[in-house]
């Protein structure tokens, strides 16, 4: 489906399955977004699953209280290649602005991480009532964006725990100003993204990250506050991982 036509559409996430031919009702943040959207009969819709399953229907009836779908067609979008980032536990604000920005760069999974310095935040973003608003953030992201996938929010998890729990097809990088170019680095196929927290990491968490197959990455001289790495090596990866090899 053509990127430019799914953005003249109006998006919700509804979690529920459907299939072609279909009608149904809206419910939830679906149905309250689509009434302050003020959709139309006519007007035509996409639901979205978070799991690769795209919806597009018109809507056939809407009244105060109800917004009724004809769904037409239901598209699989096949789920982008793994790309886990693991964040440091930090300010709550502008942990919110990176999954946003992650679920528009296809991120398959977010990893807070207790840092040693993620324990001396003021108003970081923890626990499983923050865990929820990330959640909702990704899913207000998918629907503005057009995705067709949202991130596996991960539980949190102590620094240590954090750098052993991957699946083994993942390469592992660790973004340090001690690290080679990233460019150097990055390769196609699954990739495992570590951040930490602003201040750098202590020296015994970058031992046992080296220790637990981590290789130390660089995206350049400047200081970027936390966000910004996550964006910025989050997009590296992704150019390496969409590359064309030169024939």
């Amino acid at each position: 489906m053509d990127r430019r036509h799914r953005a003249s559409i109006a998006s919700f996430f509804r979690p529920e399955a459907c299939a072609a031919g279909d009608a149904i009702d809206l419910t939830g943040d679906a149905l309250a977004h689509a009434l302050v959207r003020r959709v139309g009969t006519g007007d035509a819709i996409r639901l979205l699953d978070g799991l690769g399953a795209v919806a597009v229907g018109s809507v056939v009836d809407v009244t105060r209280r109800q917004v009724r779908v004809n769904i037409a067609s239901v598209e699989h979008v096949v789920q982008p290649t793994p790309l886990e980032i693991l964040v440091p536990v930090a300010d709550r604000d502008r942990m919110l602005w990176a999954a946003e920005k992650c679920v528009e760069l296809q991120v398959t999974a977010w990893r807070p991480v207790r840092w040693a310095r993620s324990q001396s935040v003021a108003g970081r973003g923890a626990g499983d009532r923050f865990a929820e608003r990330i959640a909702s953030r990704m899913r207000s992201a998918l629907e503005q964006s057009g995705g067709g996938w949202l991130p596996v929010v991960r539980p949190e998890l102590a620094a240590g725990n954090a750098l052993r729990a991957l699946a083994a097809d993942h390469r592992r990088i660790l973004l340090d100003a001690e690290g080679a170019p990233m460019l150097n680095v990055t390769r196609s196929g699954a990739i495992a993204l570590a951040v930490g927290p602003e201040g750098g990491l202590d020296e015994h968490e970058r031992e046992e990250a080296k220790a637990n197959g981590w290789v130390l990455a660089s995206l350049g001289p400047s200081v970027l506050r936390f966000e910004t790495a996550i964006i910025a090596g989050a997009a590296v990866v992704r150019a390496a991982q969409h590359s064309t090899p030169e024939v």
